[in-house]
């Protein structure tokens, strides 16, 4: 079991410096901690969460957190924090602002990878820990594994990255660009404000999830679990009938109960920025840190070829990197499961002798 704790990271005489320009204050953020720091402080991961993660890892990724699991809480000391922008304990445009007493809404700044990462970063130094054993993410949790090998050379030994990217492609910010605008179109959004007025864009924030989670698995990994099956007694017509869309109804309403359709904003924005190689000197700057990244081959949100960009361009610069596609029906939600030969190889990469 694991208690989440929040502690201030960042305030007005010593605020976040933003990658983009300004400054944010206060900061806090939500963590969680599990298994014990060894003396020597020598047994740190960092999880870096997903788009609507939390800092409850062995929750939301119980194949890869936990006893006995590649991330095994009996050995290593375990961390994992809520994202800056996010709606679970961490600063966000839902929290308030002391100036006005109100919720930051739009006027929250636009936020990078790498002020995910400083805040990470911040929150380490605070629990006097200095480097880590390894950083593992899935989705944009290895992006901002990657950003944090190059924002600070040295401080992760092993960074795991799974079905993440270092460009989204033009596709990917299209579906990304309709999820925003059925928030931002939704009556209740009301310019951002709608925390003021006790509403929530309900129907806005339910079709983006229900898009984003097509996205998440594949067209086989569907017809196996549902097919064309139809919910018994329901006449045709414009109601819910077939148990896909059932399902996608479940997701939508479980979602809207848990995220803010503000922080789904904010951080599905941020993805499509990313952009590190562009700048020459990204992949120069990691040193001392060795990489797995590991892609499926079902995954058409972030598929293989992604992981193909990230390796070329760390081994130009002689980063030590393997790369592997594994087979998988599940699509890009697989970094949450466990398709056959995936678990053990992060398990292996972390182990003393990889």
């Amino acid at each position: 079991m694991s208690v989440v704790l929040r502690t201030p990271l960042f305030d007005e005489s010593d605020p976040l410096r933003l990658s983009g320009g300004g400054t944010l204050a206060p900061v806090e953020v939500a963590y969680a901690t599990y298994g014990e720091l060894a003396p020597a402080r020598d047994n740190v991961v960092f999880i870096a969460h997903a788009l609507t993660g939390d800092a409850e890892a062995a929750q939301w990724w119980p194949t890869m957190v936990g006893p006995g699991r590649p991330v095994d809480t009996d050995r290593f000391f375990v961390v994992c924090a809520n994202l800056l922008g996010g709606c679970r304990g961490t600063t966000g445009p839902s929290s308030t602002d002391p100036a006005t007493g109100r919720a930051r809404g739009l006027g929250f700044p636009m936020i990078s990878v790498a002020d995910l990462v400083t805040v990470h970063r911040r929150l380490l130094a605070h629990l006097g820990i200095e480097k880590l054993y390894a950083a593992v993410g899935g989705s944009l949790g290895g992006m901002q594994v990657l950003q944090w090998a190059a924002d600070a050379p040295g401080q992760i030994e092993r960074a795991v990255l799974v079905a993440a990217s270092a460009r989204l492609s033009t596709q990917n910010i299209a579906l990304s660009n309709i999820a925003r605008q059925a928030i931002l179109r939704d009556p209740d959004f009301r310019g951002g404000r709608y925390p003021d007025d006790g509403v929530v864009p309900v129907n806005g924030l339910s079709v983006a999830r229900m898009l984003g989670h097509v996205t998440y698995v594949s067209e086989p990994g569907l017809e196996a679990k549902f097919g064309r099956s139809r919910r018994g007694g329901s006449a045709p017509g414009f109601g819910i009938d077939f148990e896909i869309e059932s399902y996608l109804d479940h997701q939508a309403s479980s979602f809207v109960d848990r995220f803010d359709a503000l922080s789904y904003l904010y951080l599905s924005r941020l993805l499509d920025y990313f952009d590190p190689f562009a700048d020459d000197g990204f992949a120069k700057a990691i040193r001392d840190t060795r990489f797995q990244v590991i892609s499926f081959d079902s995954d058409w949100r972030f598929g293989t070829s992604h992981s193909v960009l990230i390796e070329k361009e760390l081994r130009r610069t002689g980063v030590d990197v393997e790369r592997h596609e594994i087979a998988s029906t599940w699509g890009h939600d697989s970094f949450l499961l466990d398709p056959p030969g995936y678990l053990d190889l992060v398990r292996t990469f972390l182990s003393d002798n990889a």
